[in-house]
């Protein structure tokens, strides 16, 4: 049994082996299948350095009928800006091959493949890079990379596909211009670096600089990629951030032209006036030869390092569509030695097809594929234009520093060759990268694998001669702290149509100081409605989004942008109605005065001494008073006034209703005196009379005396009842005083009417008892309407109310007892004897 079972564990062991064999074996062998991918440019070295470049722009596709092995793709349309980076890249590593401080015996050499601007071709390059075309003895594969970096590609789109290509094997890719910040996520890119900036900095920026030139309502449209939306999507959000609107954003790609048509029917449709165009050259070649078919003018557009410098948008045209343009540019830098190298050393010992002698074993040359090259032998003007050729200079220097660091290089000893290289080790070392470039620039990656984003200002701008030109304007540097990142020259800028001010694209006008903004409904907030701020609210503000109330004693002015001090309303002596109420106050107590001068003249007379002259003159002086303190109520209120106005009223209105109560009390007893054997005289003469009077009077004078001594009347700003405005008077203090006061005049009143009225039928010639109670009911009459409309009537005129029915209070008084007596004085004498005012005259025969 034990022998069964260890027969079994050899037999299993054996099976074992025999499968791990096999599988190796397999994974060894490699097949290539179809024809080998050469690259466009190479050259051999101790490291080798690979590119991916869109040399060319077009690519030609066989015909597919499956009858016979297609033909190879063909490229054509030479992309200058591009094969000037694959001269470059040839540039820097030449340069390094020749230093003696930097790989001092370590020599690059490179593979630079061709896309032709395909994703099919970018595919197949990355695939040669990774695999060579060649294999090494017996197809066996030896498991490692024939390269240590990748520098390309140009669009980020390829570029993502490169590096999800190329990350699991941790290849390092340098990118000169890829700039999608979806490139920074570094568990999905972790191997992928570039020397340019990610388009984070780019769309926050644009959205900065959008709202420096006050543009807060723009249009925006992007390339339908990875690129485009990427960046549109940043700067949406950092625009809303600010407080931007943006009233469209639409997208297309180039190989959707009806798409496109759609885009621009928006655009036409659209009230902004400032468009960001987050496109590629393509893309932005494409929008402008649909806005040149519908002539759509007057749009200030606003562009990424993508286009904003690309010649190929220059054409008789386009200025018309794009002149004024603004937008970031990668910075201009002149590479020292890079324009003389183009012209000749490049051509001598980097062009394959002009070298006189080839190596025999290099692979056969198609020189057919480089003719269309051969004209740009004798042409560098174009080099000093050239912006991205400086990031591919850098990233060449940041392979060739991490591998320095690497091999542990040292400038006399030189570097130690026995080490192997991998890719992931110069991954690692590219994090650590920090040095400095010929021509001043830092070089180094941040967190994310980016550059220091810092952008040149451009301007399409018009010379004398009619050549476009991008005159840069300004700069920005993300760097540095916010207040200081842009520097601009706006006075340099020529704007959209060659004006010289810059346009203006709202949605709606900026509301001024006195008003709010009011959000349209279903539009976006910068779309609003001017709301004039509401009474006692003010906004002091441009585009202030609400009012602030005024506070305290403070009102809006007439604009409503300031606080002011509220107006205090009191019935002044300067105003019509004060004056008004003042003329009739004097007149009647100049009037009262007179009748007074008239009765001391006529004193003697039997009119006067009746009813006891000495009441009259208490009355006459009595009015005067009752005339004069209605001034009191004119004028700002004091402590003193407010004392002095209610009880200067209550006091000598009670001493004139005591005297006309006195003088109906006189008439009533005088009638009784006619009666035989009756002394009631002598029980109501003249003494009492005065008595009488100094009581009444005195009962008030104490009323007043008790209001003042336990809450007197003062001055008060009353704000309760106009919002606008504060009103000046004089609370009463205690209303049970003032109460008291105008009780005490009414019980009295109402007494001298119960009594006169009384007394009115009495037989007399002149019955001064029916003038009493004619003269007491016009009292009543008026202190009755006095009432309501005291309590209705709003500040100031409250009070010319109270004068009021003082003036007229006293002028009844007045009229109705001393008119008809200053009626017989003047004009009928005759009547003014005892014997008449006793009924005694006899009655004339006929």
């Amino acid at each position: 049994m034990k022998i069964l079972s260890f027969f079994v564990m050899l037999l299993f062991l054996y099976t074992f082996l025999l499968f791990h064999y096999l599988q190796t074996k397999v994974n060894t062998l490699c097949r290539m299948m179809g024809d080998p991918k050469h690259p466009l440019l190479s050259k051999e070295g101790d490291v080798t350095i690979g590119g991916i470049f869109a040399v060319h722009s077009k690519l030609t596709l066989s015909s597919f009928e499956f009858r016979e092995k297609p033909q190879p793709l063909s490229c054509s349309s030479v992309n200058l800006r591009d094969f000037r980076m694959a001269q470059i890249m040839i540039f820097a590593i030449e340069e390094i091959n020749r230093s003696e401080s930097l790989l001092p015996n370590v020599s690059i050499g490179y593979q630079i493949y061709d896309n032709c601007g395909s994703r099919l071709f970018s595919m197949n390059s990355t695939m040669a890079l990774m695999n060579g075309h060649e294999f090494a003895v017996e197809d066996r594969c030896n498991g490692q990379s024939l390269i240590h970096a990748i520098i390309g590609e140009s669009e980020s789109s390829a570029t993502v596909i490169l590096s999800r290509t190329t990350g699991s094997f941790k290849i390092p890719v340098i990118s000169q211009s890829a700039t999608c910040d979806c490139l920074s996520n570094r568990k999905d890119y972790s191997s992928f670096f570039r020397t340019i900036a990610s388009d984070y900095h780019q769309s926050r920026a644009l959205a900065y600089m959008v709202k420096l030139f006050g543009w807060y309502w723009v249009g925006a449209v992007n390339t339908d990629n990875d690129y485009g939306n990427y960046g549109m999507n940043i700067f949406i959000n950092t625009a809303q951030e600010e407080g931007i609107c943006v009233e469209y954003s639409v997208k297309f790609y180039r190989t959707e032209p009806e798409k496109l048509k759609k885009v621009v029917d928006i655009i036409k449709q659209g009230t902004a006036k400032v468009i960001v165009a987050f496109l590629t050259s393509f893309e932005m070649n494409n929008l402008l030869e649909q806005l040149s078919i519908q002539n759509i003018t007057g749009l200030q557009m606003i562009g990424v390092e993508a286009w904003i410098t690309a010649n190929s948008l220059i054409t008789p045209k386009s200025f018309k569509f794009l002149g004024g343009s603004l937008g970031f540019a990668v910075r201009k830098i002149n590479v020292e030695g890079f324009s003389d190298y183009v012209m000749k050393e490049f051509w001598d010992t980097a062009f394959p097809c002009s070298q006189t002698e080839r190596n025999s074993s290099q692979y056969a040359l198609n020189c057919s594929e480089y003719q269309d090259l051969l004209p740009m032998k004798n042409y560098n003007e174009d080099v000093p234009e050239q912006r991205y050729a400086s990031n591919v200079y850098k990233a060449v220097y940041a392979v060739a520093h991490s591998v320095h660091s690497l091999l542990k290089c040292r400038e006399q000893e030189g570097c130690e060759k026995g080490l192997t290289i991998q890719p992931q080790q110069v991954v690692e070392a590219l994090k650590k990268t920090n040095f400095t470039v010929k021509f001043g620039d830092r070089v180094w990656f941040d967190s994310t694998g980016g550059a220091v984003a810092q952008y040149e200002i451009v301007n399409w701008q018009q010379d004398s001669d009619g050549s476009i030109q991008f005159n840069t304007v300004g700069y920005y540097d993300a760097s540095l702290p916010p207040d200081q990142r842009f520097v601009l020259n706006t006075e340099n800028i020529i704007w959209v149509g060659g004006q010289l001010q810059k346009p203006r694209s709202v949605c709606s006008e900026s509301c001024p100081p006195g008003t709010r903004k009011a959000t349209q409904k279903g539009r976006p907030v910068c779309c609003y409605d001017c709301i004039p701020c509401a009474e006692g609210e003010i906004s002091n503000e441009t585009d202030s989004n609400n009012c602030r109330q005024c506070q305290g004693e403070y009102w809006s002015n007439a604009e409503k942008n300031e606080c002011v001090l509220k107006a205090v309303e009191f019935l002044s002596f300067t105003e019509v109605m004060s004056i008004v109420l003042a003329f009739f106050s004097l007149f009647g107590a100049g009037l009262t005065v007179l009748v007074a001068i008239l009765f001391y003249i006529k004193k003697d007379t039997a009119i006067v001494k009746a009813n006891n002259s000495e009441l009259s003159f208490l009355l006459l002086f009595s009015l005067t008073l009752c005339f004069l303190c209605s001034l009191t109520f004119i004028g700002r209120p004091t402590e003193l006034s407010c004392m002095l106005r209610h009880t200067a009223f209550g006091i000598t209105f009670v001493l004139c209703i005591s005297c006309v109560l006195g003088k109906t009390i006189v008439v009533l007893m005088a009638f009784k005196a006619t009666l035989p054997g009756s002394n009631v005289m002598k029980l109501f003469g003249p003494a009492q009379q005065r008595l009488s009077v100094f009581a009444f009077t005195l009962i008030q004078v104490l009323i007043c005396v008790l209001w003042l001594t336990i809450s007197p009347p003062f001055p008060h700003r009353n704000t309760k009842y106009y919002q606008e405005k504060i009103i000046l008077e004089c609370h009463l203090g205690s209303i049970i005083g003032f109460s008291a006061v105008l009780g005490y005049i009414g019980l009295l009143a109402v007494l001298c009417f119960v009594l006169a009225f009384l007394a009115r039928t009495l037989p007399d010639n002149f019955n001064e008892a029916k003038f009493i109670t004619f003269s007491i009911l016009i009292f009543c009459a008026v202190w009755i309407t006095f009432i309501p409309a005291y309590v209705s009537s709003p500040g100031k005129f409250t009070v010319a109310v109270e004068i009021f029915a003082i003036v007229a209070s006293s002028f009844g008084l007045l009229l109705c007892i001393f008119a008809p007596k200053c009626l017989i004085i003047l004009f009928k004498p005759e009547q003014n004897t005892k014997q008449h005012m006793m009924g005694k005259v006899p009655t004339k025969s006929i």
